[in-house]
């Protein structure tokens, strides 16, 4: 394994009708406009993309639209193939391969407190599945509980597996990781605080905020690559700034109407997920008017 899906990415949203259906003309509009975003590649039916509460035919034909969309691009795709039980992952993750996808990245099994034997032979069996690099997951926030050292360890050392999406703050355990799997991608999953994986020897992001601020990410990571630690403080704290704002209104319901405001209709977050506010596309339409958060949406 090497570092061939290094960089960064957009955890692409997903495209509803009014009525909350999966809508793949509301798909294509959002693909065009990440992919002008300037990001090397799409994190397709992950978590920011509602894929908790879409069906796997729906995943599927998502994943179906959006190799279609990138064809031409020089866009990397990895498709998030996480689902509570092995046999719909499997099948995500072998049509995602016939797609022409580039990589997988699968959430741990988390319907029920699983054991690590469990989630060991889950990984074990979906890096297996296919001849695409998996990304493995350690997101506390979803699963419940943060995964042992040992356990990632065993789940990094299979030949199957191409590294990681880290989204805790437990940087010491990131950097233990990535000293002992140099050969891994490691990408960091807070986009608040994405520098801080970078100046740990992140290879990459992956984040909801991207889908609009991908210009910001791209240069920060630039600016991290470069040495410039001062101007990636600067463009952290812009994107801190817009965050703040997404945690007042729900991320994904404040995403969808920030990108709406921009003229692409995502339609709405499919319930029970909806807007922590009754203000919502106000308080992202003053967000957006800021000349700092505005210099950076396309």
């Amino acid at each position: 394994m090497t570092n061939s899906l290094a960089g960064m990415y957009a955890a692409l949203l997903t495209g509803l009708s009014d009525t909350g259906d999966f809508d793949p003309g509301r798909q294509k509009a959002i693909d065009a406009y990440v992919l002008g975003q300037g990001l090397d590649g799409l994190y397709v039916g992950g978590s920011s993309g509602e894929s908790g509460l879409l069906g796997v035919d729906e995943l599927l034909a998502q994943q179906a639209i959006v190799a279609e969309d990138a064809q031409g691009s020089a866009a990397t795709l990895i498709a998030h193939v996480g689902v509570p039980n092995l046999r719909d992952s499997v099948r995500l993750a072998q049509n995602a391969q016939k797609l022409g996808y580039h990589g997988l990245s699968a959430l741990p099994p988390h319907a029920y407190p699983f054991s690590d034997r469990e989630i060991f032979a889950y990984y074990e069996a979906l890096s297996a599945a296919t001849d695409l690099p998996l990304i493995v997951y350690e997101v506390p926030v979803r699963t419940g509980r943060p995964f042992s050292l040992d356990l990632l360890g065993r789940i990094l050392a299979l030949p199957g597996v191409g590294g990681i999406k880290f989204t805790s703050m437990d940087l010491f355990k990131f950097a233990t990781l990535r000293r002992r799997f140099p050969e891994k991608t490691f990408f960091f999953g807070f986009d608040e605080v994405y520098l801080s994986g970078a100046v740990m020897g992140a290879h990459g992001g992956i984040g909801t905020t991207y889908n609009l601020l991908g210009k910001l990410y791209a240069a920060l990571n630039e600016a991290v690559k470069n040495g410039s630690l001062e101007r990636a403080q600067e463009l952290q704290t812009i994107s801190q700034r817009f965050v703040e704002t997404l945690m007042e209104t729900g991320v994904l319901p404040g995403m969808k109407a920030a990108l709406r405001q921009r003229g692409v209709d995502c339609g709405p977050t499919r319930l029970p997920l909806a807007p922590l506010v009754d203000d919502c596309d106000a308080r992202m339409s003053a967000i957006l008017a800021d000349p700092e958060i505005a210099a950076w949406v396309g």
